[in-house]
C-alpha cells in the first residue's frame, strides 16, 4: 500500500522500446482492450470495438471534448539556430506561455522568428522571462491572434516518444486527424486525451443503441500531464494547472445518474481529473476553473466508478492516478501481463477498461 508521501520508484516499470506505439491501430477501434477488475485483479482480453458490450445499458459514459490545437511550431534565432516550440496558453496582459527547446542558451530580450513549413517568417516572439523546464513567457507582435498564427505555422504537438521523419513522413500527414478524438469540439488542448482516440463513430453508435448515455466535460490538456515526476516523493510534486469546464447540463445529468445508482464511466485520466475537481458533497458542480488536483494513493474517488484509459509512462502523474483507482500492485501486474501479451503502449497504443 502506497501512502500520499510514497516514493516515485513505486511507480516505475521497464518497457521495451518497440512496445511504444508510433501510430494508432487502423481502424481505431481495432486496438486491444485489457479489462481489469480492480476488486479481484481478474483480467480478460478484447478489442476496443467490444466496449459497448462490456458496459451495461445503465452506465453513464463521460468524455473529454477538448480539441488539440496545432500548438507545435518551429522558430529560428538571429544566428539561424533552429528552436522547437510549443504554445501553451495566453497569459493575462496578452503575453504567451510557450515551451522552447534547442541548442544554445536562450536569453531574455532575444527574439525568435516563427517559421511556416515553407521556411517563411510569420512573426517574431520576444523572450520575456523563463520558468522551470524550458517554459518561457514571450511577447508576440501587437495584434497577433494566436490561433490564426498556429493555423499557418503549427502542427500537432506529438509527445517526444512518437518519432517522425519530417513533414514528408506519411504518418506525420495523418497525425492531424489521428491525434484528435472523433468527438473533439472545443479548442484548447496541447496534448490529446488519448483514451478517447480509440472511439469511432461506429462505437459511439453502438453505445447509443444499447441505451448507454454519454455526457461531455472539458479539460484542456497541458504538456505537463505526460511529464515524469522529477522528485523522489509524490508529496513533493507540484501539479501542472489545467482548465476545467463542466456545464450545468452535464452536472445535472451526472448527478441524476448517480441518484439512480448508475455507474459513472470516465473516458481517460483527464476526464477523471475534471470530474473529481468539480466534485463536492452533493455530486458534481457546474464549474469553470483551473485545477491543480493531484490524484494519488490513497485518494477516495467521489464520482468515477469505472475508467477507460491507456497504458501510461512510468513515473508520471497519470500512472499514479490510475494506481490510486485500481491499486498499484494490481495495475502493475496488469501492465506486466499486457507486455507479455504484446500490447502497444502510450498515446497511440492500446487501452484498458478498469471496473
Amino acid at each position: 500500500m502506497t501512502g500520499p508521501d510514497g516514493a516515485i520508484l513505486d511507480f516505475d516499470y521497464d518497457l521495451p522500446p518497440d512496445r511504444v506505439a508510433q501510430e494508432p491501430a487502423r481502424p481505431r477501434d481495432a486496438s486491444r482492450l485489457l479489462v481489469l477488475d480492480r476488486r479481484t485483479g481478474a483480467t480478460s482480453h478484447h478489442r476496443f470495438r467490444e466496449l459497448p458490450d462490456l458496459l451495461t445499458p445503465t452506465d453513464l459514459v463521460v468524455v473529454n471534448d477538448t480539441r488539440v490545437i496545432p500548438a507545435a511550431f518551429t522558430a529560428h534565432r538571429k544566428t539561424g539556430a533552429r528552436i522547437e516550440g510549443c504554445f501553451l496558453r495566453v497569459l493575462e496582459g496578452g503575453e504567451w506561455e510557450v515551451l522552447l527547446a534547442g541548442r544554445g542558451r536562450l536569453r531574455r530580450g532575444e527574439t525568435l522568428e516563427v517559421m511556416d513549413e515553407a521556411g517563411c517568417g510569420r512573426a517574431e516572439l520576444e523572450l520575456v522571462d523563463r520558468s522551470e523546464g524550458g517554459v518561457w513567457r514571450v511577447r508576440p507582435p501587437a495584434g497577433t491572434e494566436v490561433m490564426t498564427l498556429l493555423a499557418a505555422v503549427g502542427r500537432p504537438p506529438l509527445p517526444p516518444y512518437i518519432h517522425r521523419e519530417g513533414a514528408e513522413d506519411r504518418r506525420a500527414q495523418s497525425d492531424r486527424e489521428d491525434y484528435q478524438t472523433v468527438y473533439a469540439c472545443r479548442d484548447g488542448a496541447v496534448a490529446a486525451p488519448t483514451a478517447g482516440l480509440h472511439f469511432t463513430p461506429q462505437v459511439l453508435e453502438r453505445l447509443a443503441a444499447r441505451g448507454i448515455e454519454r455526457v461531455s466535460v472539458t479539460l484542456h490538456v497541458g504538456l505537463g500531464t505526460f511529464q515524469p515526476i522529477r522528485g523522489e516523493r509524490l508529496a513533493d510534486h507540484e501539479m501542472h494547472e489545467e482548465y476545467v469546464e463542466v456545464s450545468a447540463e452535464a452536472a445535472e445529468r451526472i448527478n441524476h445518474a448517480r441518484s439512480e445508482g448508475r455507474r459513472i464511466v470516465a473516458v481517460g485520466t483527464t476526464t477523471v481529473r475534471a470530474l473529481e475537481s468539480a466534485a463536492d458533497a452533493g455530486g458534481v458542480r457546474a464549474v469553470r476553473q483551473w485545477t491543480r488536483l493531484f490524484i494519488r494513493p490513497p485518494y477516495r474517488f467521489r464520482i468515477v466508478e469505472a475508467l477507460v484509459t491507456n497504458f501510461h509512462l512510468p513515473r508520471t502523474t497519470l500512472l499514479v492516478m490510475v494506481s490510486a483507482f485500481a491499486g498499484r500492485e494490481r495495475l502493475l501486474a496488469a501492465y506486466e501481463e499486457a507486455k507479455q501479451a504484446g500490447y502497444r503502449f502510450y498515446s497511440y497504443g492500446d487501452a484498458m477498461l478498469i471496473v
